[in-house]
């Protein structure tokens, strides 16, 4: 899948650089699909999630403490 590199959008949860996600929100709002990509790895592979989906990992990852 290719999104354009200016639609990939950083976790605000990654202050310090390191392991990050981001998401492609225009291409959320369009399709109504939540890409989803490690941000060190901006040409590796995309995870494809529901709204739903994307909506619990969010969720989950809120309630993770590092």
């Amino acid at each position: 899948m290719t999104i354009e590199p200016n639609n990939w959008i950083k976790s605000s949860y990654s202050e310090n650089g390191g392991a990050c996600v981001e998401w492609a929100p225009s291409h959320a709002s369009i399709t109504g699909v939540v890409p989803v990509r490690d941000s060190k790895r901006s040409a590796g592979p995309v995870l494809l999630l529901s709204a739903d989906a994307f909506a619990g990992l969010v969720t989950l990852a809120r309630t993770v403490e590092v």
